[in-house]
């Protein structure tokens, strides 16, 4: 097992990689807003049990598989990408008739806040190609098999990233009444997540395999 120094160093440096927005902060910052502290941090356990799939996939070698395959990689990238491009398409065309009933919670129940966060962070290829990436540079041969080690650093990587997203929704559903009493405000949140849903579609279909 990696020891103490190298442990320290991983959540250092994954702590400087989840505090960068990505699609499941966005994700997670957009329900947090719309609907309220609990509905953000059900979409932060959706998220991260879909970071449970990767942490697998990482450790069981099919994220190797997704680099070294070209096929694969752009299989799972052009769905990832149709899946932002739906969600920022449905961003951008949301009217907003200035009521409160489209950001009270129950606009979306429990279930479905909790496998949206699931499926957005499963279909991000970039997730995959980081567990690659990163985690192995923190891995010892030496120390025994890499694969329980991808496996350690993986869980590591989730709690740390549970307590990041956690933060992102505590604080932005803390400013949820002042957006609900904006029409204006809201309907800036919708431009300005679709596109950021957009551009992060953009920016995967130039990824290379």
């Amino acid at each position: 097992m990696p020891d103490i120094s190298t442990l320290a160093l991983f959540c250092v440096a994954t702590l400087g990689l989840l505090v960068v927005p990505g699609p499941a902060v966005v994700y997670i910052v957009t329900r947090s807003v719309t609907q309220g502290r609990g509905a953000g941090l059900i979409s932060v356990l959706g998220v991260h049990t879909g970071s449970i799939v990767h942490v697998a996939a990482a450790a069981l070698g099919i994220s190797a598989l997704l680099a070294a395959s070209a096929t694969a990689f752009t299989v799972v990238k052009y769905v990832g990408v149709a899946y932002l491009v739906w969600l920022g398409v449905r961003k951008l065309m949301r009217r907003d008739d200035g009521g409160a009933e489209p950001l009270e919670p129950q606009a979306q129940s429990k279930r479905r806040l909790f496998w949206q966060g699931f499926v957005v962070n499963v279909l991000n290829p970039k997730t995959a190609i980081f567990f690659l990436a990163f985690l192995p540079q923190f891995t010892d041969p030496a120390a025994g098999p890499v694969g329980p080690q991808i496996l350690l650093l993986g869980l590591l990587w989730m709690v740390l990233g549970m307590a990041s997203d956690g933060t992102y929704a505590m604080l932005s559903s803390a400013l949820a009444g002042r957006v609900r009493g904006s029409s204006r405000v809201r309907r800036r949140l919708d431009v300005g997540s679709g596109l950021v849903y957009l551009g992060l579609a953009a920016w995967l279909t130039t990824e290379k395999a």
